[in-house]
């Protein structure tokens, strides 16, 4: 009887390490998007002016292109569907 409680209790320690460990990844993911998200928003804001428009994008649209980096601000502004 104490081997199924054993097992048991074994079980129910694992689920609850694999949910505090899932939880874990989940924010470290979210961490790290959020330092990548931070250095092409600051990359970007190092740029002056001038390469700004040559890449197609303004100084304010500059927080937008960082959090969305798989859509291009290009075709929104012109009004294409890309």
């Amino acid at each position: 009887m104490s081997t199924i409680n054993d097992i048991i209790w074994l079980e129910r320690t694992f689920r609850s390490t694999r949910y505090v460990s899932s939880f874990f990844w989940i924010c470290w993911d979210a961490y790290q998007e959020r330092r990548h998200r931070h250095r092409i928003q600051t990359s970007l804001l190092d740029l002056s002016d001038r390469e700004l428009e040559d890449i197609g994008i303004s100084r304010g649209e500059v927080d937008y292109v960082a959090s969305n980096r798989g859509i291009d601000p290009r075709g929104i502004r012109s009004g294409t569907i890309v």
